[in-house]
C-alpha cells in the first residue's frame, strides 16, 4: 500500500460527501427572488464549475501517486455539485443555464497548456477569485435560498485552496527559494488581472451585492498572501477531518 500525505485528504473528501448526503439538497421548491444582473452572473460561474474533469484527474494520474488521483477525483466531484446546485437555483429563479461563456474557456485552454503544476496554479486563480465572488454573493444576497446555495459552495472552495497548496508546495520544492518566490509572485500578479476582469465582467452583480470593483480585487489580492507562502514554503491548513495516510 502506497503511504501518501494526501490520505487525510481523501478522508476529509469522503466525509464531506456523507455529511451532504445526510444533510440533503436545499429546498429548490420554495423559489429564488433573483434580480437580472445576478442571473447573468450566477450564469457565467456556473459555466465555469460545469466540467468532467478530465484533463486534471488525468495529469494528476501521471503524478503516480493514486491517494492523489482519487483525492483529485473528489474535489472534481464537489465542483460539479457545485454546477449543479448553480443550475438548480437559477431554475429556482425562473432562469436558464449558458452553453459557455469566453472566460471560461480562456481559463480551461490555458490550464491544459503544461502539466499538473501549471494546471494547478492557473486552477487555483480561479478558486480564489471564486472564493471572492462567493463570499460577496452570500453576505451581499437577500434571497434565502441564494444565500445558502453560495455559503455551501464557499464552505467547500475553502477547503479545495489548501488542498491545492500542499501539492503546489511539493511540485514547487525542487526549485531554488527565490525561483519558488518568482513563480508565486508571478501567480498573484495572473490572480489579479483575473479578479480585475470578472470584476469587469460582473461589475453590476458585485455592485447588487455591496461590493465595488476596485473593493473585489483588492480584497482578493489580500487574501492570496497566505496561499502564496504556503505553495513557497510556508504552513498548509490541514484537512479539517485529517485521518492517518494511505
Amino acid at each position: 500500500m502506497i503511504k501518501s500525505e494526501y490520505g487525510a485528504w481523501v478522508t476529509e473528501f469522503e466525509a464531506e460527501r456523507e455529511r451532504r448526503a445526510a444533510l440533503g439538497d436545499p429546498d429548490w421548491g420554495k423559489g429564488a427572488q433573483l434580480p437580472a444582473e445576478i442571473v447573468r452572473s450566477i450564469q457565467k460561474f456556473q459555466v465555469g464549475e460545469d466540467g468532467d474533469g478530465s484533463a486534471l484527474s488525468g495529469k494528476a494520474d501521471l503524478a503516480g501517486d493514486p491517494v492523489y488521483s482519487e483525492a483529485v477525483r473528489l474535489f472534481i466531484a464537489e465542483e460539479q455539485n457545485h454546477a449543479r446546485m448553480l443550475k438548480l437555483l437559477l431554475a429556482a429563479g425562473g432562469a436558464g443555464t449558458l452553453d459557455g461563456h469566453w472566460s471560461d474557456a480562456a481559463f480551461v485552454r490555458f490550464r491544459r497548456l503544461l502539466g499538473l503544476r501549471v494546471e494547478l496554479l492557473v486552477l487555483m486563480v480561479a478558486e480564489v477569485v471564486a472564493l471572492g465572488y462567493y463570499r460577496a454573493l452570500r453576505d451581499g444576497a437577500t434571497d434565502p435560498l441564494t444565500i445558502e446555495v453560495a455559503g455551501r459552495i464557499l464552505t467547500d472552495e475553502e477547503r479545495h485552496v489548501p488542498f491545492h497548496c500542499l501539492r503546489l508546495q511539493k511540485g514547487l520544492a525542487g526549485l531554488p527559494r527565490p525561483a519558488r518566490r518568482a513563480v508565486t509572485a508571478g501567480w498573484r500578479g495572473l490572480l489579479v488581472g483575473a479578479a480585475g476582469l470578472v470584476a469587469v465582467d460582473h461589475g453590476p452583480a458585485l455592485r447588487a451585492l455591496g461590493v465595488g470593483r476596485g473593493t473585489f480585487v483588492a480584497q482578493t489580492l489580500r487574501s492570496s498572501a497566505w496561499m502564496a507562502r504556503a505553495m513557497s514554503d510556508g504552513p498548509v491548513p490541514a484537512p479539517a477531518r485529517a485521518g492517518s495516510g494511505v
